[in-house]
């Protein structure tokens, strides 16, 4: 756990402080504490394959590559995390050694950010920098509004209201990042408003059933608000009776679902007085997903030359 949160936290993109003041707080003092706090909270999620996340990356990869050839697309699927194994570096290179001449790289966060989307091109192009023979190289940037995504989601609310009926509330809730980046220019906080707008739309929401908030605050910094478990405390507090909670920017069932959500964030409501609290799980791969992902890629090697000849759709997750 050392290895991945030093490698995370010391991306520039994620923590925008110099590394001569950052490096020494962050092996002194954070490494030590959030290693053995990360550590005890994967205990609780952990599976019999392995890490919940790498679990649903790997069935999201296989069930592309089923849906892609269905569709006579010739497209090999490689999968990469941004920090962490399966890394991008040793994906890109597979694929170097297999002669490929064309890349799409899919970052797998809806929503762009600067500490997640443009951190993976960053991840590549530092690949990029050691190649002498550099292939063609195309990326999805966001996909936050698409109406296939924005479809999946709706399904997956759908099906579990059809076992468990509606709740009294909705939230939608979003990995969060420090105020100081959207103020920057950071996109991220519209396109999660966005996202969850074309969902309530979709499911025919009023609006006093459902609400956005965002988790996984981290430092003393102000951060984007509201805060989820602020918001599951209110809403306690005020005798709402059962919330349901979906994770919209969340592709893959992961800790900040799993755990920060299904078990600490519903302790968090029933002790504030809630009745009934329900994570509704994240696309994974569910074939609504799996087919708007196609769609995606398919759009996306739209005027290189045949699919036949098409390289790989790479994904890209966080890596945990």
């Amino acid at each position: 756990m050392r290895t991945y949160l030093k490698e995370f936290l010391l991306d520039p993109r994620v923590v925008e402080i110099p590394h001569i003041l950052w490096r020494p707080l962050l092996q002194g003092v954070i490494l030590p504490r959030r290693g053995r706090d990360a550590a005890a909270r994967y205990a609780g999620i952990w599976t019999p394959e392995g890490s919940p996340l790498l679990v649903h990356s790997r069935r999201q990869q296989h069930q592309l590559s089923l849906e892609l050839a269905s569709r006579g697309l010739s497209v090999d699927v490689e999968l990469a995390m941004r920090y962490g194994e399966p890394s991008l570096a040793a994906a890109f290179d597979r694929m170097r050694h297999a002669h490929v001449g064309r890349i799409l790289v899919v970052p797998m966060y809806p929503q762009y950010s600067a500490t997640s989307t443009a951190s993976v091109l960053d991840g590549v192009m530092h690949w990029m920098l050691g190649q002498r023979d550099v292939p063609e190289l195309r990326w999805v940037r966001d996909f936050h509004d698409d109406p296939g995504y924005v479809d999946a989601l709706a399904q997956s609310v759908l099906a579990a209201w059809d076992v468990r009926g509606r709740p009294d509330r909705l939230l939608l809730s979003f990995h969060g990042l420090p105020q100081r980046n959207i103020t920057l220019g950071d996109p991220y906080q519209e396109q999660c408003l966005r996202t969850a707008e074309r969902l309530a739309e979709a499911l025919r929401l009023p609006p006093e059933t459902w609400a956005v908030s965002f988790q996984s605050r981290f430092g003393r910094a102000r951060w984007i608000e509201p805060y989820t478990v602020d918001t599951l405390r209110a809403w306690g507090r005020a005798g709402v009776g059962r919330v349901d909670v979906l994770c919209p920017g969340f592709v893959a069932d992961c800790l900040e679902t799993l755990e920060e959500i299904a078990i600490e964030a519903r302790k968090e409501f029933l002790t504030a007085g809630g009745r009934e609290f329900h994570a509704i799980p994240c696309l994974n791969a569910a074939p609504r997903f799996i087919s708007a992902l196609a769609d995606l890629v398919a759009r996306h090697l739209q005027g290189w030359p045949g699919a036949s000849s098409m390289s790989a759709a790479a994904g890209s997750f966080p890596g945990r």
